[in-house]
């Protein structure tokens, strides 16, 4: 009988090793199989098995298509699903198996987890905010949102320094913010649903120009390197860039650099490269109420680089993802909040996408805007509890 039982240990490791290399481990990358995001055991429609990072990079970074490395069956990453006989094996051996190792497909310039270290706004002091922007010289916080001032300036310390822009009818007055960038040379740049104009103002508030009748639903606005404006139209579909004198007044020039986005909101212009990152609503321009979400992205020069979408990041992600808005990290990786689970992602270099890294997975009800600070804090304006949140990395 002690025998027979000191005789089982050896029997039971050899029969988890087999387990392990016949069953528990991709045949592509030879990586064993987890429950970590990039490691998750996809069936393919043929019935062969691989690992959603294998998945990921077999198929196409648009198309989604893909051959099944072993028959050859044509397939799209969007057809695959978990196997669930596989997780619930590695479930079962538990501690018998060895920790997984570290994903191969994470983005080693992205920042690490990041937490909340400071929030202020509120209830009362914003209402409803829509837009956030960073002054770069200043470091100042600006804030659009639908209180009696439409733009609220906070210091560096959360506390509001002054506010501006009056609800009202008249030309200079803001009737609905959607949202707001600040220039180089620090002047505030709105943009008004309400008129469907872009408004610019002095970063004391007095109005300098009013830019009507060019848009039919003017959203986005974001400041390129070169202190030029870049204006998403959401009803047009089309990207267009504002060069102003901004201390006159005066618009120089108005062109329309893009067409034929669908129904496009966020947008972002990368400080590194000049990159600029388009907020696409597809589904909302042909009068849905599903949700989906696309990030195109484009050159200083408007060369198209990539796209990912909501079906794209799925593959790396186990809810469905619903981008809010649009920004470049230091390093210019291209950073999205996500309204359906929360959070805000990295999604990576464009020209490397797919990708997909969680920077921030607590604390968040509805982000619906972010920046950047000089310091790379994260800034995320939490729509729901009206604040904005300061998130940093803890490197313990």
């Amino acid at each position: 009988m002690g025998a027979e039982a000191s005789g089982s240990g050896p029997a039971l490791r050899e029969l988890v090793r087999e387990a392990e290399t016949s069953l528990l481990e991709c045949k592509v990358c030879f990586e064993r199989f987890g429950h970590s995001q990039q490691r998750r055991p996809r069936n393919l429609p043929c019935g062969h098995v691989v690992c959603l990072a294998c998945v990921a990079a077999l198929a196409h970074p648009r198309t989604l298509a893909l051959e099944c490395p072993f028959c050859r069956r044509a397939c799209r990453g969007c057809d695959t699903s978990d196997c669930l006989p596989v997780l619930h094996l590695l479930e079962l051996l538990g501690h018998a198996l060895r920790p997984a190792p570290a994903a191969p497909h994470a983005l080693p310039c992205a920042p690490g987890v990041l937490t909340c270290h400071q929030a202020f706004g509120g209830w009362g002091t914003l209402v409803n905010p829509t837009g956030l922007a960073l002054c770069p010289k200043t470091g100042r916080v600006v804030v659009v949102h639908d209180g009696k001032r439409r733009v609220k300036v906070f210091d560096s310390q959360g506390g509001c320094a002054h506010q501006f822009g009056e609800k009202g009818e008249a030309v200079q007055d803001i009737r609905y913010p959607l949202d707001v960038t600040v220039t180089n040379d620090c002047h505030v740049v709105v943009s008004d649903a309400g008129d469907r104009s872009i408004k610019v103002f002095d970063f004391f508030g007095h109005i300098k120009l009013v830019i009507g009748g060019q848009f039919s639903l003017p959203w986005g606005v974001a400041t390129t390197p070169e202190n030029e404006v870049v204006v998403t139209d959401a009803e047009a579909g089309s990207l267009h860039l504002l060069e102003v004198d901004f201390l006159q007044g005066i618009l120089q020039r108005a062109e329309r650099i893009y067409a034929h986005l669908c129904s496009p909101r966020g947008v972002a212009v990368s400080w590194l490269t000049g990159a600029i990152a388009v907020l696409e609503h597809p589904l909302a321009s042909r009068g849905t109420r599903a949700c989906s979400t696309r990030v195109k992205v484009f050159s200083a020069s408007m060369q198209f680089i990539n796209q990912v979408d909501s079906f794209g990041l799925s593959l790396f992600f186990p809810s469905k993802i619903t981008a809010s808005a649009v920004t470049f990290d230091h390093q210019g990786n291209v950073i999205v909040t996500d309204t359906s689970s929360q959070a805000v992602l990295c999604l990576g270099k464009p020209e490397e996408f797919p990708g997909l890294m969680p920077l921030v997975t607590q604390g968040l009800s509805h982000p619906v805007a972010l920046t950047y600070t000089k310091e790379n804090s994260l800034l995320v304006l939490d729509a729901a509890v009206h604040s904005v949140k300061v998130f940093k990395a803890d490197w313990g």
